[in-house]
């Protein structure tokens, strides 16, 4: 329900994330519901598009800037430096030095045929001295030599913040937040007041490097650390993860949690855009008859996120399918995982889907039989109720998990699902026969007044995030 609230009028909203918006649930969903009640907001998305591209999410702008418009930045000169006598990096006078890792990476893979993994395991000794140095001349400044390339979302995005002049500046993810807090900077040094809230989306000490190398990591948490004394407000996706923010960056109060739930209420018509179609059904895209059991993974899909283990699975399975709903059913890592059930003989019981509308994926995926989450152990799989549960939740779906902490206690608290050893394909496929042989007991978890559905949505986290944005708004005279 849109609000009539004669304070926000003409109050600019900019949000900022590191890639192309298309995909990302939790950005859309903040833009949307954020000019659903009544804030002009503008969506900044950049990624590697050959052209800007201009949308809109009912009365959110959206506008994605190609990082391709970045000229290269010229080869660092940042020398990688060995240690001293004793273990120690020498100074930064001593004249120890050595040639660019790229370079050694080229002469191990020439003198020799050396294999690429190989060389990689060679090189890191070289990286982290590279690491080491910098981080002692530079601290958490350290990232301008370590990782440039975040220098190339402020020249996009830059420009772009300042011709805006928002009142408030919503920074998704790590990378975005330096870009804010600069913007933030130049606008109060040209005399206007700017809010910077953070959107912290995981754990980055415990996160996954998006590169193979050591330098990857320390570099962004110093860029992290630089910048997070910059926020008037840090949002976050869980309460396990609000209180790691505050624990390290010693922050003066405990983020605002808006979780990463699912949109429940059908949206208004806007002119921008025509009504809702109908959602697709999730078994009759896959050709299945009512009765076939179906177990359906929605979601990113990399090694940590357990797709093998569910395909190990089927074998001990007769009868049961596989969804797999994906961004790119042709990805590498899909394709390699639909190789892997056919090397198992289940190759026909495995189906691989694209997105549908975010809208629409509860309907969509309503009816399969069991959604699964079969992550890994990895640190930010142990912290968070992820978006994906929440979905499987409204669907009804009952939740077959692997044993990472958030998740499984609170599956095994509410009866809505089994829990298994993550990486224990027989272990899952004990889980999967539990819940098909009774599915009526974990759906009815999310029945009656003690149902936890009703804070699982969308529309709850929407209304803590709005009131965030008007306290920080908020006249102070």
């Amino acid at each position: 329900m849109r609000r009539d609230d004669t304070t926000r009028p003409g109050r600019r909203v900019v949000m900022l994330v590191d890639n192309a918006v298309e995909g990302d649930s939790r950005v859309q969903k903040a833009a949307r519901s954020a000019a659903d009640a009544g804030w002009d907001v503008t969506l900044i998305g950049c990624a590697h598009v050959d052209a800007e591209r201009r949308w809109r999410l009912g009365d959110a702008e959206v506008r994605v800037l190609p990082l391709s418009a970045v000229r290269a930045l010229p080869p660092t000169t940042a020398p990688a430096v060995v240690s001293g006598p004793g273990g120690g990096v020498p100074g930064s006078g001593d004249g120890s030095r050595l040639r660019g890792v790229s370079g050694l990476r080229a002469r191990l893979v020439a003198r020799g045929g050396l294999p690429l993994r190989a060389a990689r395991l060679a090189r890191r000794p070289v990286e982290h001295a590279e690491v080491r140095y910098w981080r002692a001349r530079l601290r958490d400044g350290a990232w301008r030599r370590l990782e440039p390339g975040l220098w190339d979302y402020e020249r996009v995005a830059g420009p772009v913040v300042d011709d805006l002049r928002p009142d408030l500046i919503h920074a998704h993810d790590f990378r975005m937040l330096g870009v804010a807090a600069r913007a933030v900077d130049r606008a109060r040094a040209a005399g206007r007041e700017v809010k910077l809230v953070w959107d912290a989306h995981e754990w980055l000490p415990g996160a996954r490097p998006r590169r193979d190398n050591a330098r990857w990591l320390p570099a962004h948490l110093g860029y992290v650390r630089e910048y997070v004394g910059h926020a008037d407000a840090v949002v976050t996706v869980s309460d396990t993860l609000a209180e790691l923010l505050v624990r390290d960056h010693d922050l003066p109060e405990r983020p605002t949690v808006v979780l990463n739930a699912p949109v429940t209420a059908a949206p208004e018509p806007t002119a921008s855009e025509p009504a809702d179609l109908p959602p697709p059904d999730l078994r009759k895209r896959c050709g299945l008859p009512p009765g076939t059991p179906l177990l359906v993974y929605s979601g990113a899909m990399a090694v940590q996120r357990g797709g093998d283990t569910v395909v190990e699975a089927l074998p001990l399975l007769p009868g049961v399918h596989l969804a797999l709903v994906v961004a790119d059913p042709a990805a590498a890592y899909v394709r390699q995982v639909v190789a892997h059930a056919t090397r198992h003989g289940v190759g026909d019981r495995v189906h691989v889907l694209p997105y549908v509308p975010h809208r629409q994926l509860v309907a969509f995926l309503a009816t399969a039989d069991i959604g699964l989450i079969p992550l890994h152990h990895w640190p930010n799989h142990e912290i968070a109720l992820i978006t994906k549960f929440f979905e499987y939740a409204h669907a009804r779906l009952p939740i077959v998990v692997s044993d990472v902490r958030t998740m499984a206690e609170t599956v095994r608290a509410t009866g809505q699902g089994e829990v298994f050893r993550a990486r224990d394909a027989a272990d899952l496929a004990r889980a999967v026969r539990a819940v098909l042989a009774d599915p009526a007991r974990y759906r009815a978890a999310y029945e009656g007044p003690d149902s936890p559905l009703s804070g699982w949505t969308w529309e709850a986290q929407a209304e803590r995030l709005d009131a965030l944005y008007r306290r920080l708004l908020a006249p102070t005279h």
